[in-house]
């Protein structure tokens, strides 16, 4: 429980307290850099501040940020500063970007402002973006291949297994009576172990994300792309990256490099999720091989009509058609109700997924068990058909 001395310079500093002899310095300058964000406008007698349209004036700020608060805190109050006070401008300056906490979010900005960067701007932005390529994919990179690799068939068993399919208690039980009393342990002659598949091109299992880059899925967008480039190294999945706005771009070709990916999406527009169907569905030879997720917040721009008919036809084809509303950090999702509904009555299941949950979900559907058993079980919200 906080103390009653520590309680009260809390409650100074957020009355404003720069001219609170009982404040530290530090305290002091606590107060005036989120004075400078909070209250830009000043009120009567008491706080006033601003940043200003200078760069170099927000780039001691967020100095200051950095120093007084922990990295996801200072992540918020950098989102809270592009928002309140339009510095989106000032991350066309490199010498700006680089004071900047890499997040998903700024990756967001910078893919959306990629269109009007200098080059100079531009060489930094990449590897401000590669910077949070390359944590997310340490975060979610083994998680996945190890999730997902579906080359493992639990259901046979073989005598020369890889060291990564032994299975040891097997193993163990199979060789106990080669237990050696001197060392404590069982000695192995023969080792158990999960054989994998060998599947020829034509037999393996394809992944279709149909990702929507509309500017309310900015942060989707980026875990949908990281995602992607890790299941296209799996050998044992064929994967396809399509985003869409009101238009299509097809960045299979560019999954060995998500950073070339993310530079490739294009923020912002309207939303035509039928034509992104209709795209995906040329790239579908074997339906029932077929795993396409949309990731989109349904709220269509074309003809709504004839893409829940396409998304009929093709869960009737085969296809395992699954509806992620959000793939994100960022809390409860916007959405078309009546489409998700709609969408749900076809059997799809419809909701929204962490970062955190999504390998899980992928080896569920790769494994043919049931996803919104699965989602439910995981206490996830699915949607219902009306």
């Amino acid at each position: 429980m906080t103390d009653t001395p520590e309680r009260l310079r809390r409650w100074r500093l957020a009355m404003g307290g720069q001219n609170d002899e009982s404040l530290s310095e530090t305290d002091i300058r606590i107060d005036r850099a989120l004075t400078a964000l909070y209250a830009p406008t000043g009120q009567p007698g008491r706080r006033k501040g601003g940043l200003g349209a200078s760069a170099p004036r927000v780039a001691r700020w967020l100095g200051d940020i950095r120093e007084f608060f922990p990295s996801p805190v200072v992540q918020v109050i950098q989102r809270d500063a592009f928002e309140r006070l339009n510095l989106k401008a000032m991350l066309l300056e490199p010498e700006f970007l680089e004071t900047l906490e890499a997040d998903v979010h700024l990756v967001a900005d910078l893919i959306t402002l990629r269109g009007a960067m200098p080059d100079k701007t531009r060489a930094t932005a990449r590897m401000v973006v590669a910077q949070v390529v390359a944590e997310l994919m340490k975060r979610l990179a083994h998680k996945t291949t190890e999730t997902i690799r579906g080359a493992i068939n639990r259901s046979q068993r073989t005598r020369r297994p890889r060291p990564a399919d032994i299975d040891w208690p097997r193993t163990i039980r199979t060789n106990l009576h080669h237990w050696q009393e001197d060392y404590q342990t069982v000695i192995p002659e023969v080792l158990v172990g999960h054989a994998r598949k060998s599947k020829a091109k034509a037999d393996l299992d394809h992944v279709i994300m149909c990702v929507d880059q509309s500017g309310s899925m900015a942060s989707s967008v980026v875990y949908a792309s990281i995602f992607s480039a890790v299941m296209a190294s799996l050998p044992v999945l064929e994967t396809k990256l399509v985003c869409f706005d009101t238009t299509i771009i097809d960045l299979s070709e560019q999954l060995a490099d998500p950073v070339e990916v993310l530079f490739g999406v294009q923020l912002g527009g309207g939303t035509d999720i039928n034509a992104a169907l209709a795209y995906c569905e040329g790239l579908i030879n074997q339906p029932t091989k077929t795993h396409l997720v949309l990731v989109s917040d349904l709220y269509e721009g074309g003809n709504a009509k004839q893409m829940l008919a396409r998304a009929a036809a093709m869960v009737s084809s085969g296809v395992n058609l699954i509806v992620l509303l959000a793939l994100s950090d960022d809390g409860r999702p916007a959405y078309d109700q009546a489409h998700a509904q709609a969408l749900a009555a076809l059997g799809c299941p419809v909701f929204a997924c962490t970062p955190d949950q999504f390998p899980d979900l992928m080896a569920t559907a790769l494994s043919r068990q049931d996803t919104a058993a699965w989602a439910s079980g995981q206490g996830i919200n699915l949607i219902r058909a009306a």
